[in-house]
């Protein structure tokens, strides 16, 4: 995370690319032990006077109720002696982030309402949103990693909130914790299978600005004694930082996306002002040279159709060009409204053609399916309750989706 501003004289004018976090995190009394590695669930237990021969098989016990079972509770754990339990009781929880509200779209998509555990008396406790989308050959968790966002990409609704914190590499495996609780997803359930198969940071805030707890808690979810999600499940979007995507791939070994959305720097410090520090020629030489991209890998590039803006077929083709030799996808995703918003979604008709063209260019070209737009779930529309849209500003989505 940066500790200053970052601006760059953008048309003789001086234009925000990176926000300054408001807020830092304050732990509760009693912290939760979610989101701490197996070396620290060690030292927290040694802190509490678990004798060193014991600390390994007890965190293992503990790693097995968290991440395999989803143990809400200490007294759940009834392999773990009863004074252990109520030694652990008195300094630690397993709490995860508590829903507060959920909405089901039309489409079976659900977002969920998050607030966050906080020791913070004096602030109000924050908020995020997490969002499942169930297919007929996975289920998808969208993930958020911060309060806010650092970024203020010009179509995205989350990028007009304030950055009020990066999350805990807790609160990031909590989102999916809570989501297997909510849909009944441990390993007790009963017909053995999953109803999360799919983990992709694309929710609220920019990942890599929240680097270390982002890949500590994906390191949690992807540890197949626990949560046990494989890595080529997972897929992490950023939107440029580049001095981090090659720390992701040594680091995390996910899947990336980019979110690319224009072809040329012009037009990309408008969309993307973090263009203006890292412009496409690097961004993309951070693409060629990602741990273990290839063609079973792929790159996804991640491209918001916008009426008359980036949609025409020199756009289409100047893209083709710009991404030889990168082992790619590109993920075609028509505009979401929200309310104040300057920007339209193309026509079908021309994100056809846009599609056509890098199909027979040789890549793969999907146009994804919009879900949970009329509960504000799609593609940039997330934004947490820490700032509540306007009455009218719902009745304004109301109509949009209605016309969709």
């Amino acid at each position: 995370m940066t500790d200053t501003v970052t601006t760059h004289a953008v048309s003789g004018a001086s234009a925000l690319v990176e926000k300054v976090p408001l807020e830092t995190y304050v732990p509760p009394a009693k912290p939760s032990l979610i989101g701490l590695s197996r070396a620290e669930i060690a030292d927290r237990l040694g802190e509490i006077g678990v004798q060193a021969g014991q600390r390994k098989m007890r965190t293992q016990q503990l790693w097995n109720w968290m991440y395999f079972r989803g143990a809400k509770s200490f007294a759940e754990m009834t392999n773990v002696s009863k004074d252990m339990r109520a030694e652990l009781e008195k300094h630690f929880t397993v709490d995860r982030p508590e829903v507060v509200a959920e909405q089901i779209s039309n489409d079976g998509t659900r977002k969920w309402l998050l607030r966050l555990p906080s020791g913070d008396k004096v602030e109000r406790p924050h908020e995020v949103e997490c969002v499942y989308i169930p297919e007929t050959d996975r289920g998808t968790l969208c993930v958020s990693s911060q309060v806010g966002c650092t970024l203020n990409c010009a179509f995205c609704h989350t990028g007009t909130q304030r950055l009020v914190r990066n999350l805990t590499a807790g609160e990031i495996v909590g989102q999916v914790m809570v989501a297997r609780d909510r849909l009944n997803d441990w390993a007790d359930r009963e017909d053995g299978t999953r109803r999360v198969t799919n983990i992709v940071m694309m929710g609220m805030g920019e990942p890599l600005y929240n680097f270390d707890a982002v890949r500590d808690a994906l390191l949690i979810v992807a540890d197949n004694e626990g949560i046990g999600i494989s890595r080529r499940r997972i897929t992490l979007s950023t939107s440029g930082v580049v001095p981090n995507i090659q720390r992701t791939g040594d680091e995390i070994g996910v899947m990336l996306a980019i979110s690319l959305h224009a072809v040329r720097d012009e037009l990309r410090n408008e969309l993307v002002p973090l263009n203006r520090k890292y412009p496409i020629k690097e961004l993309l030489q951070a693409c060629r040279d990602y741990p273990g991209a290839s063609n079973a890998r792929r790159i996804t590039f991640e491209y918001v159709m916008l009426k008359g803006v980036n949609d025409s077929l020199d756009d289409a083709k100047l893209l083709v060009k710009l991404l030889k030799g990168i082992p790619a996808k590109i993920n075609l995703i028509p505009f979401n409204p929200w309310p104040g918003t300057a920007y339209e979604c193309s026509d079908w008709e021309q994100i056809e053609k846009f599609s056509e063209y890098i199909f027979n260019a040789g890549y793969s070209s999907p146009v994804r399916t919009p879900r949970g737009r009329d509960i504000l779930a799609a593609c940039g529309q997330l934004k947490s309750e820490t700032e509540k849209l306007s009455a009218r500003e719902r009745q304004a989505l109301r109509a949009m989706a209605m016309t969709d």
